[in-house]
């Protein structure tokens, strides 16, 4: 059982293809686990699993979901055999209808690559009970803030929050440059200011305040577990940077950890 407090995590993931590539956010991840308390389990909150209200997975062995196309064939063939977590998945699912949000159990889901490609590289013996909590991209950051804050006793009892997206995230716009383009790197300083700073109503407010909002997120569904790891942190959250790289030319790979401020 795991004694100390566990923290509360935003990662990027990036492109499934992190899984295979050693740059420099697959290093930082393969080395992430040597600063943390080793975790009684992991929920992750992962981009890639979207419902209309919150859905926590409770099946005891999770399939590895490969959730893209077109990407080299080696990909499909990796696994994630980590055990699930269903007793997690209980404390949750009492948690989030105790703060009277609806929320339903899902017994079949698997783990999407925002869960299992970070997973993979941080704890690579699949040793750790895994479950999801999946997002709601239509109610928006304030709406994850709120779950993230009915989840931070799970810290207290070992349970590690993973929240998996990505900082800046615009498909449309990946390019080889060797230097993000002036548009997602001041998004991304935008935002590492804020959760350094720990100014909540900036970072809630961010299609409104932060520059170049649009161009960084068309969508909000990859930012959004940012607003639950904050949430998990408490009622003043302070952030802390782990990691700054870009990949595809605009991809942010930043992470951060969340404390109580």
């Amino acid at each position: 059982m795991a004694s100390a407090t566990s923290p509360s995590l935003f990662v990027s993931h990036g492109a499934p293809t992190l899984a295979l590539e050693p740059n420099a956010a697959h290093l930082f991840l393969r080395r992430l686990p040597q600063q943390l308390p080793p975790p009684r389990a992991i929920l992750a909150v992962s981009a890639h699993w979207t419902t209309a209200e919150p859905a926590v997975g409770t099946g005891a062995k999770p399939d590895t979901i490969h959730d893209f196309a077109g990407f080299p064939p080696q990909l499909y063939d990796l696994t994630y055999p980590a055990p699930g977590a269903p007793d997690v998945a209980d404390e949750v699912h009492a948690l989030l209808q105790g703060a009277g949000i609806a929320v339903t159990r899902d017994p079949d889901r698997g783990l999407d690559h925002g869960a299992w490609v970070p997973l993979r590289l941080m704890y690579p013996h699949a040793d750790v009970p895994v479950t999801q909590l999946s997002i709601q991209p239509h109610l928006g950051p304030a709406h994850h803030l709120a779950l993230g804050r009915t989840l931070q006793t799970l810290r207290r009892r070992g349970v590690l929050l993973l929240a998996s997206g990505g900082l800046v995230h615009n498909l449309g716009r990946l390019d080889r440059s060797s230097q993000p383009p002036p548009w997602a790197a001041q998004f991304e300083q935008w935002m590492t200011d804020a959760v350094v700073g720990g100014d909540l109503e900036a970072l809630l407010a961010y299609r409104q305040r932060a520059p170049h909002a649009e161009d960084a997120h068309p969508t909000d569904e990859h930012l959004l577990p940012l607003f639950v790891a904050l949430g998990a942190a408490g009622d003043r959250p302070r952030g802390s940077v782990l990691h700054r790289s870009f990949t595809y030319g605009s991809l942010s790979m930043a992470s951060y950890a969340f404390s109580e401020g």
